[in-house]
């Protein structure tokens, strides 16, 4: 008497086969192990897709089409869009230094071709031809519990408000607690110090990045400096780090250009992008931020006065896959691959493949 599995094995392809390795593996026919996937994935979030192949096929011995390495990597890349970050926070930290910056990446999307007229056959379009390039801003935040190594970031292409409430989540995850101060540092721009104020305003204070102030510093300096532009400067970043802002405001006044008109200054920025009036634009500028320069507190508790952090977060977790030469991203992609790419940054590989999501092996 033969069994019914017996017989199925017998009849191959004339009745159901089958496929125990694919049973055990849990793969489909023509799909991708866990680990392959995992493989394609890693690579495919560090370098360009049609390098993977080549990589893989060195270290492991495996022949896959670049469109495999791009339809896997994106499909991930979606999942981790959606999947949520661990539950259990850092340890509880007396201070949390938070960051937000904003960062550049190239887009395209397709608009549709232009109508045909009469009763000719339209021509098949040239999506090509028709494709519109830009670039769009990914804010990332960042927060890092002071004395600690670990970095926790959050990415968004969406609304200020978004990325405030990601700022908050990824400081709490960090070690934000009711007790913690908060050190916030970033450029002047005035969204980033808003939001700040918003999220973490009765819990610390915010700072503008000491490098970008400087950058006024030494634009002024050749104006102020009466040939010794670089003694000068030095002078005042000392004053600034000892929080003698006065004494640096009433040196600039001495130099302050006058006010130009508003003619004058459009024909200015045209012919050259360096300001007419550096010495104003840096009087003003610090007038403008007087709550957010206290360098000599900052310096005093160790904490840093320049946005580190944020800044190599944007080249390591952003600009490192997404603002390579010539590679231009749908904005999906793009905001699916930050997603996974801030993922990775999170120390939070592990915890997406792991249970695996079994509905993308196939």
């Amino acid at each position: 008497m033969i069994s019914v599995t017996e017989q199925q094995l017998r009849r191959g392809r004339r009745g159901k086969l089958l496929r125990p390795f694919c049973r055990q593996a849990q793969v489909h026919p023509r799909g991708y192990s866990t680990l392959l996937q995992r493989v394609l994935t890693d690579f495919g979030a560090e370098t360009a897709f049609g390098q993977v192949p080549v990589r893989v096929r060195e270290h492991y011995g495996i022949s896959v089409p670049t469109s495999a390495v791009r339809e896997r990597t994106l499909q991930h890349a979606q999942a981790a869009w959606a999947t949520s970050p661990p539950s259990t926070p850092s340890a509880l930290a007396d201070t949390v230094i938070a960051e937000m910056d904003g960062s550049l990446i190239p887009l395209l999307d397709n608009e549709p071709p232009p109508a045909t007229t009469g009763n000719a056959p339209a021509p098949a379009p040239d999506r090509r031809r028709h494709k519109r390039l830009f670039w769009k801003e990914v804010r990332l935040c960042a927060a890092q519990a002071a004395g600690r190594v670990q970095a926790y970031y959050a990415a968004t292409m969406d609304s200020v408000l978004a990325v405030g409430l990601a700022w908050e989540a990824v400081a709490a995850r960090a070690g934000l607690g009711p007790p913690s101060r908060v050190h916030g540092v970033g450029d002047g721009a005035e969204w980033i110090a808003d939001q700040f104020a918003l999220r973490f305003g009765g819990q610390g204070r915010y700072l503008v990045d000491f490098y970008h102030v400087s950058e006024y510093l030494a634009a002024a300096a050749p104006h102020c400096g009466a040939g010794g532009s670089a003694d000068w400067l030095t002078r005042q970043t000392e004053r600034l780090k000892a929080n003698q802002l006065e004494a640096l405001l009433q040196d600039l006044a001495v130099h302050v250009e006058p006010a130009p008109t508003a003619a004058v200054g459009v024909v200015e920025r045209a012919r050259d992008e360096k300001s007419a009036t550096p010495v104003r634009d840096c009087q003003r500028y610090l007038s403008k931020r007087r709550a957010s320069l206290d360098y000599a507190g900052a310096l005093a508790r160790g904490l840093p006065i320049g946005s580190g952090l944020i800044e190599s977060g944007h080249r390591h977790v952003v600009q490192a896959r997404l603002k390579r030469a010539g590679a231009w991203w749908k904005p999906s992609t793009a905001k699916a691959m930050v997603a996974l790419r801030v993922l990775r940054a999170n120390g939070d590989w592990e915890h997406y493949w792991r249970p695996f999501p079994h509905h993308l092996n196939n």
